[in-house]
């Protein structure tokens, strides 16, 4: 067997020839810091393009369905965005445009042949992460040691999101193992944030993030099991959503640690526009994965409760903000999100009140030892075929390499072992939902806190190798609570001392960097919290 090297350059220059060559640009300097202003001043983009690729998932579904954009201008528009972004960030695996214009043509010649769309996301491109499988392609996730080999079949979510309408079109990059919050691994490389690219994307779904940010697709699906989602939403300034388990089936999807069945993965949609968060939920939902995927729940999409129908209508709403985790403390320009978020809600009429935290240190080492049980095994044995070293960080310059608490430090514990841990955090769930229903004494609507609004990070976007903190979101995926990320719009100071202070913590380090916030509901609410950031979002530009 060739060296691992060899083998990483192989797949590199497969993955070259696969962009199309007129579609090649000069990127600006490496000085240039904030490439987000490139794909439309580069000149590849026609104008017509430009248009589609601004435009929000809602009206592109609107605009195809009615023939006004067919299926084949909007793949081109995205996949040539797509391209650019992917030379400005690296943020793209497998890039199949060819099959995808096939596709789109056969959606543009039934709706010219039926009147009728195929279904509810017909005709719209959509990225996916590198461990979506879909057939004649290969899987690396990040890995040598899974070169070559190429999936039989579609995992049930592409078979799904076909069915729909979607066009698959790429698929984005990952870190190595996946369990990494930034995007680094030795077949393709590390992508970088496109409002900083000096600044980590996150991860471990950061090629979706800031292929997104940079409008390369209008619609994603990224993998969260620790904040995979969130992370690279919230560094890169877009909408994210991590459901419940087994809301969105997984099944025939590649990933790490498979067989820990505790605290799950799941796939969750990553986009521009609000409306995506919705789009994409309710497609799946609609489409009954659980008659395709064992795990997969069986909850039909409820449109009462997207209407808040348990959360008194959506009127008087009870927002409860967490401004820290007892474990980290934001940084300024979180709190000040919090701050700028809570002034909001109340000018638009909904009661805040602060949420105490409890055990999230705790909850946080529970996670980590679940995962720990065996995963320092598991890369182990999938990096032994080609001998590839297992990445041990993130850091530009390896001198700097400190320790993540979230890395296998041991070789794994016995089952009884691992028992005791489940159990402990079987626990903390009863204790924490003890917690939540305690809070309707204090609400003054008659009902619990309805949705808790907290940081999807201590920071923004940090420099590569220093994201090494990710409870913000970790402690949500050991209660089951779905979360979205959602974007918070630029601020303004209120004087020149507000301003002054307020950039003490240096800001020319996390120079453009967006600020995200996270909204946290209870086990299988997304359609509430979708419907809760909805509300949350539109205060938010009230207030501006």
């Amino acid at each position: 067997m060739p060296h691992w090297t060899a083998l990483a350059a192989e797949k590199k220059q497969r993955q070259l020839k696969s962009i199309p060559q007129e579609w090649l640009v000069t990127p600006p300097p490496p000085s240039t810091l904030d490439v987000t202003g490139f794909p439309e001043s580069c000149g590849l983009l026609n104008a017509r393009e430009i248009e589609i690729t601004n435009t929000s998932v809602d009206v592109l579904l609107k605009r195809l369905a009615s023939a006004e954009w067919t299926a084949v201008d909007v793949t081109t528009a995205f996949s040539k965005r797509a391209i650019i972004a992917h030379q400005l960030v690296n943020c793209l695996t497998e890039i199949f445009i060819d099959r995808a214009l096939t596709r789109a043509a056969e959606l543009d010649d039934y709706l010219k042949k039926t009147g009728k769309v195929v279904g509810p996301l017909h005709g719209l491109p959509v990225s996916l992460k590198d461990q979506l499988c879909i057939k004649g392609l290969e899987t690396t996730m990040g890995y040598v040691s899974w070169i070559g080999q190429y999936a039989e079949k579609n995992a049930v979510l592409v078979d799904i999101l076909i069915e729909c309408g979607a066009v698959p079109f790429v698929r984005t990059n990952i870190p190595q193992t996946l369990m990494w919050p930034e995007s680094f691994n030795s077949v393709f490389g590390r992508t970088t944030n496109p409002h900083n690219v000096s600044l980590t994307s996150g991860g471990s779904s950061g090629g979706e993030g800031a292929l997104i940010a940079l409008k390369g697709s209008p619609l994603g699906v990224g993998s969260d099991i620790g904040g995979s989602v969130r992370i690279p939403s919230a560094f890169c300034g877009i909408y994210g959503l991590r459901p419940s388990y087994g809301r969105v089936p997984y099944c025939g999807a590649r990933n790490s640690l498979e067989g820990q069945d505790s605290i799950l993965s799941v796939f969750g949609p990553m986009t521009n526009s609000l409306s995506g968060l919705k789009v994409f939920m309710k497609a799946v939902v609609d489409s009954k994965p659980w008659l395709k995927d064992p795990l997969a729940v069986r909850k039909q999409w409820n449109e009462d409760e997207y209407e808040l129908a348990d959360h008194g209508s959506g009127k008087d709403l009870c927002f409860a903000i967490m401004w820290d985790d007892g474990v980290v403390v934001p940084h300024p320009p979180i709190r000040r999100s919090l701050e700028i978020t809570k002034a909001a809600l109340q000018k638009a009429g909904h009661k805040v009140v602060d949420w105490k935290p409890i055990k999230h240190e705790l909850l946080g080492e529970v996670t980590r030892d679940i995962w720990n049980a065996g995963s320092a095994e598991d890369y182990m044995i999938t990096t032994s075929v080609t001998g590839e070293p297992i990445i041990a960080t993130m850091e530009l310059d390896h001198a700097d390499a400190t320790a993540a608490s979230f890395r296998p430090r041991n070789g794994g514990v016995t089952a009884y072992q691992l028992w005791q841990v489940q159990k402990l955090r079987q626990n903390i769930r009863k204790e924490y939902m003890d917690h939540w229903n305690a809070t309707a004494s204090e609400t003054g609507t008659g009902r619990a806190v309805d949705a808790i609004i907290c940081p999807a990070a201590p920071y923004v976007a940090p420099p590569h190798g220093k994201n090494r903190s990710t409870n913000y979101t970790t402690v949500w995926n050991a209660l089951d609570y779905p979360a979205t990320v959602f974007p918070d719009p630029p601020h303004k100071f209120y004087d020149q001392l507000d301003q002054d202070i307020y950039e003490m913590y240096d800001p020319e380090k996390f120079k453009n960097a967006p600020v995200c916030l996270q909204l946290v509901g209870r086990t299988l609410e997304e359609e509430a919290v979708i419907k809760m950031t909805e509300i949350v979002d539109a205060a938010l530009v009230a207030a501006k």
